[in-house]
């Protein structure tokens, strides 16, 4: 995603290499000199040194830079800028090199931050501005489809991973693209494509009316609208997919049937469908594992009949929104109580949605892309969703090259036992981006 900065201090986490002093040589005598940096330098450098946590920033920061920005502050803006770009490496460029004020490039392993700092002679030289105006990616030097495999298998957890061509033939890269893993919310592509077959087939219209009639949680905006109000079809899907709201998703689910989503869901020649049968609808995922604990291990382990029977008493006594709240902002809770597929599933799902589905599904899915517009020059065409809950994060793209051949990424990450980080699974994305252009 772009970075335009304002007056905020973007910072790195792990190790850089720090430049060095200059020397300069005497010819006639053969004797080294350092030459004495100067403040501007020293404190472009300082910057550097707190980004290793081996400075305070009291020690770098002028007083009126921290009453604007606090040190936490800095730290939030530095987690954010490293988990996309990786860590920082060192000074790119200070120009000048002398004064109070210069341009100031950050090199990142796999970015350069350019912009600018600015130093305060009455507060000690300490820096009283930095700002990053951009972020400009770079590959990672020495990088390649072995080295990203391997920096995903040593992830914790399962991975499955997929970068190639639509049709499966010869990918770039192919890791347990066979086994089914939870989606979070990357599930709405299939309710998009049964409304996309509707739509083909002259079922029913995008501009078709439907009056709002349910409500899920956030994310999304829909759940605060007045019952009743008119939502087009297209307005529905559009926010389900680029916002990815709930209750959007779930009045699609009701409009269009449980069963006729579900049927979609195996006419996509999806390898285990009955993992995620009965297809539950957002709300029922939050009110199951919000519930008591006893209720869902019945239903993770219950026959299909056994679960249909819990779905249909769901609403009673319900759990509290807080209660719902707190079970999502922990520890994993039950992450086979879900959507299911493997890469090789959406692979399915999409040669499904291209022969199936009418052209609209794809501008829809190509309102958000996912990933920085840098990352994309390459591709014609970006569609993308993303899901994720406590230990499940899902990343999928469709891509269209220049030549209106299809590719698909798409990376999916669970763990039981643990939460997971979805800006580290973007960054395994922006290298393949930037690797295989």
């Amino acid at each position: 995603m772009p970075w335009i900065a304002r007056l905020i201090a973007l910072m790195a986490l792990t190790t850089c290499t720090l430049a060095t002093p200059s020397v300069a040589q005497d010819v006639s005598s053969g004797e080294v000199e350092e030459v004495k940096q100067s403040p501007l330098e020293e404190k472009a450098e300082q910057v550097v040194a707190y980004i290793n946590g081996e400075k305070e920033a009291e020690n770098v920061f002028a007083s009126s830079f921290l009453k604007v920005l606090p040190p936490d502050q800095i730290k939030s803006f530095a987690q954010g800028l490293t988990d996309q770009f990786g860590p920082a490496l060192s000074v790119h460029k200070l120009d000048p090199k002398t004064g109070t004020r210069a341009s100031y490039d950050l090199r990142f392993e796999r970015g350069i931050a350019r912009g600018g700092i600015a130093i305060d002679p009455a507060d000690d030289n300490k820096v009283s501005e930095l700002v990053f105006r951009s972020v400009e990616p770079v590959p990672v030097e020495g990088d390649s489809i072995k080295e990203i495999r391997a920096d995903l298998e040593a992830l914790p957890g399962t991975i499955s991973a997929y970068f190639g061509p639509l049709d499966g033939d010869m990918p770039a890269l192919s890791l347990n693209a066979d086994t089914p893993l939870a989606l979070g919310s990357t599930f709405k592509f299939y309710v998009l494509a049964a409304l996309g077959k509707q739509v083909a087939d002259g079922e029913r219209k995008w501009d078709d009316i439907v009056p709002l009639s349910t409500a899920s949680f956030p994310s999304g905006m829909l759940q605060d609208y007045p019952e009743g109000a008119p939502i087009t079809l297209h307005t529905y899907a559009s926010m389900m997919i680029s916002i990815s709201d709930n209750t959007a998703t779930d009045q699609l689910m009701l409009e269009l049937g449980r069963d006729t989503v579900f049927e979609t869901f195996k006419a996509t020649a999806h390898a285990t469908p009955e993992l995620s049968a009965p297809f539950i609808t957002t709300r029922e995922l939050f009110l199951l594992k919000g519930g008591t604990k006893n209720r869902l291990e019945t239903y993770a382990n219950g026959t299909l009949e056994e679960r249909e029977n819990i779905l249909e008493a769901i609403e009673i006594n319900p759990p509290t929104q807080a209660e719902i709240f707190a079970a999502f902002s922990g520890k994993p809770v039950r992450i086979d109580v879900e959507w299911l597929s493997s890469a090789n599933d959406l692979l399915n799902m999409f040669e499904y949605m291209r022969l199936t589905a009418d052209p609209d599904v794809f501008e829809i899915m190509s309102i958000n892309k996912g990933i920085g517009d840098e990352y994309l020059k390459n591709w014609s065409y970006v569609g993308h969703k993303g899901g994720s809950e406590p230990g499940v994060r899902n990343l999928t793209w469709l891509l269209t090259d220049a030549n209106g051949v299809d590719h698909v990424l798409t990376l999916g990450w669970n763990n039981p036992d643990d939460d997971v980080d979805t800006a580290v699974l973007l960054g395994f994305a922006q290298r393949l981006l930037l690797l295989l252009h």
